[in-house]
Order: C-alpha cells, then structure tokens, then sequence
C-alpha cells in the first residue's frame, strides 16, 4: 500500500485538510446557529444548502474540469470554499449562511471530483482497492480529528471561521507544488433514475432514505447537543463518537455482507440503526450511555450507504457502473437535501428528540422496504455477489471501486451499446417479466 499511497502523498495531505475543515464547519454552524437563536426550522434549511450547492457542483464541475483542467478547478473551488467560511462570521443571518452553505457544498463537490479523478488516474486494477482504503481512511480520520478543533476557540467568534478558511485554503499547496501529472477526464452520460430502479429498487430506494438519515446526522447534531444543553466540550466528544463509530464498523458490516444475503444485512443493519436511534431517545439524560449509543448509531447507519451501493452494482457490469454512479449521486442528494429541514421542523414544533426520532424513521423506511423486496424478486447467488467496498458520497468514487477494470463505456466504441439505454436494456423488460421469470423457474 505504502508504495501506490506514495504517488499521491500531495493529493491525500490536500483531501485531508479539506475534511478538517469540512467536518469541523458542519459542527460549528449548528451550534453557532443555536447561540444566535436561529429557529430550528431554519437552521435545517441553511444546513441542507450544503447538499443543494453539492448536487449542482456534482453536474456542473465535470464541465468546469473539461475546460480549464484539474490544477486550476481546484485552486478555484478551494478559494471559493475558503472565502464562503470567511464570510459566515461576517454576514450572520440565515439567507447568508443558506447562500454561503451553497457556495460551500458547490465547492466541495468540485474538489472531490478532483481528487478522486487523480487517485483513479494514480490507481492499476492492482492497487485500486488500497488506494480507495486510504482514501476512506482519510476521510474518516480527519473527520474524527476536526470534531476535536471545536474546543480550539469560542464557537461565538470568529477564529474557528479563520481556522476552517486557513485549512482550506493549505489544501491548494501541496497540489499545485506536486509533480504528480494531471489526469484526463470525459464525464459520461448517466443512466436516468428509472433505469437504475428497474436494476435495483432497494438500492435507489436505500441511498435516498440513507442519506436522508445521515444528513440529519451530519447537519443537526451540533444544533441538537446545543439545544440539550451540552458544553462545547461534550458537543466535541459527542459528535466525535460518530465518526469514530461509522471509522470502525464500516468493514466488519461490509464483511458480513459479502457472507450473508446482502438484502437481509441491509434490513438487519437499518433495523438497528432505527432501534438505536431509540436508545438515544431513552438514555439522552445519560450523557455517558448517550455518547455510547451514539457512537453505536453512527457505526451501525455509515456502512448502509455502501451496503446499497454494493448491492446495485451486484447486478451491473463495469460499464453500467461508471454509466449509473452520476444517478446514484442524484438520488443521494435529493435525500440529504430534504432530510436536516424535515428533522429541524420537527425539533422545533415537537422536541429536541425529534433528531433521533427522524434518523429512526428513515433507517426503520429501508429495513421495511428491504422486506419487501426479499418478497419480489430472488436473492442473488453468493457466487454472483461483488465484494463489499467502503464508498463515500462522493461524485466519482465508482471509478475507484475495485471491480472496476477501467473499461468505461464509450458510445464511439464498436463493441459498446451506442446509448445508455441499450447499455440498460436489459432491465427494461419490466420488473413484472422478472417476477414472472423467477416464478417458472420455481414452479419448474
């Protein structure tokens, strides 16, 4: 690993800065919030802007990087990403902030194509899979690290602001001064959201209420141990115990799916998810059993956006999979983006519990639905199951997953379907035919 990790040194120092400063920033805005008596309501709403800007930087980035390269989109996009935290201090009202979070999700969709079309671009069928483990790693890790730099100054001020702008803003050095070449890139046309629900119901269904979940995680834990009355200390160590959670469950999970039926693990995993969720209701006057359960919720709902992942791409080839990671990211989004407004309006006209109550909801919506699927359509054979690989949320990490040999699809090719739906059409038949299909097999 050390060997293939050694060629990106610059690009993994780079993401690392930058999800210090992420982590940190989506920590710090909601207690923020809290202390400018922001309604709750509104602060989910500024909170989801961050998924918004990152949807629209996802489809419009790809073109930005076509025209004037990878080095300067970056450099560009970290700039703009770094003047958005300066301004938050600045302007303190939630239409700025909703604007500024936008900015911000925008941005960091950008820089996440980029480094993840460098690292493929650094990457043989070889080493893919232990650059996509340091890549994980990385995230993971800074992410525990940055909820520390919350005790590093007064959330009220602005020198937290000036840290997350300053970590940013180095990200941009190490890159521009590595000799590492630039990758070539050409965005792929995506498989719409109906062809990818005719493969894989759950799978679409899953990353929507996932991400729902996690983004109410992610965006309102803070505004949630504020509004408990934690001190920023304990607001530190909670939202910690997440990210530590979701660092050491992501594999041993994705292990137990690669054994079992990966549509029982889904369901079993959600199910948890939705229970200790619960827990979190029952034991929040406990701050102690609170950090625990939560830590537990955190590890136990991190691997399920891989877990759906893992099973959509079970049932397509390498070309599909480049040719549906751009819908997956749609479907991932518009989940974040409703999620933090709908667990904020909550908390504000129930209690502050309505936080757990809404990650509960969604995680509990997938383990139901899993159930039925399990009634539709037959398990995968073993045999025929991918290995489970930790993916993050990002916009390009389907070039990174280990199964995929580099062969994208390429219309102009003339052994490759010449549009997405030819390359999908064997899953337009109708999911009614498939049933029918399995049904005569069975009565066979």
């Amino acid at each position: 690993m050390f060997h293939a990790v050694k060629g990106c040194w610059a690009l993994f120092l780079g993401l690392g800065l930058m999800m210090l400063g992420n982590g940190l920033h989506g920590t710090l805005l909601g207690v923020r919030a809290k202390l400018e008596s922001f309604p709750n309501g509104l602060t989910g709403i500024v909170m989801s802007g961050y998924y918004v800007g990152f949807l629209l930087g996802s489809m419009i980035v790809p073109k930005l990087v076509n025209s004037v390269g990878h080095v300067r989109t970056f450099g560009a996009l970290a700039g703009l990403a770094s003047t958005a935290v300066l301004l938050h201090p600045v302007f303190v009202d939630p239409i700025s902030w909703g604007i500024m979070r936008i900015l911000t999700g925008f941005s960091y969709a950008g820089l996440y194509i980029v480094c993840e079309s460098w690292v493929n671009n650094a990457s043989t069928n070889e080493t893919r899979g232990q650059m996509l483990s340091f890549y994980m790693l990385v995230i993971f890790g800074a992410l525990c690290l940055s909820q520390l730099l919350l005790n590093v100054a007064d959330p009220s001020s602005f020198e937290l602001f000036t840290l997350i702008s300053v970590l940013i803003s180095v990200a941009v050095v190490p890159i521009l001064v590595s000799a590492t070449p630039a990758p070539s890139y050409e965005a792929s046309e995506n498989a719409s959201m109906l062809m990818l629900y005719q493969v894989s119901p759950l799978g679409v269904v899953g990353l929507f209420f996932t991400m729902m979940g996690q983004a109410i995680l992610f965006s309102l834990g803070g505004v949630y141990a504020a509004e408990v009355g934690m001190s920023v200390p304990q607001i530190s160590l909670f939202m910690l115990m997440m990210f530590v959670g979701g660092l050491l469950f992501q594999w041993p999970i994705g292990k137990l799916s690669d054994i079992f039926d990966r549509r029982q693990v889904i369901a079993v995993v959600a199910f948890l998810s939705a229970a200790t969720g619960v827990g979190c209701v029952l034991l929040e006057d406990n701050y102690i059993m609170l950090l625990v359960m939560f830590g537990l919720l955190g590890g136990l709902s991190s691997p399920l956006y891989s877990l759906c992942l893992a099973h959509t791409n079970d049932y397509l080839n390498p070309q599909q999979m480049v040719a549906a990671s751009g819908t997956l990211v749609l479907v991932s989004g518009l989940g974040a983006i409703f999620g933090p407004p709908a667990a904020a309006f909550a908390m504000e006209q129930f209690a502050a519990d309505s936080f757990f109550w809404g990650t509960s909801v969604c995680f509990a919506l997938i383990g139901v639905f899993a159930l039925y699927r399990m009634t539709r359509r037959a398990s995968l054979p073993q045999a025929e199951q991918g290995d489970y690989v930790a993916m993050a949320p990002t916009p390009n990490t389907a070039g990174l997953n280990p199964e995929f040999d580099g062969t994208e699809w390429n219309p102009c090719e003339p052994d490759h379907p010449d549009t997405v739906e030819e390359l999908f059409e064997e899953f337009l038949t109708g999911e009614d035919d498939l049933i029918d299909e399995e049904e005569d097999r069975e009565n066979s």
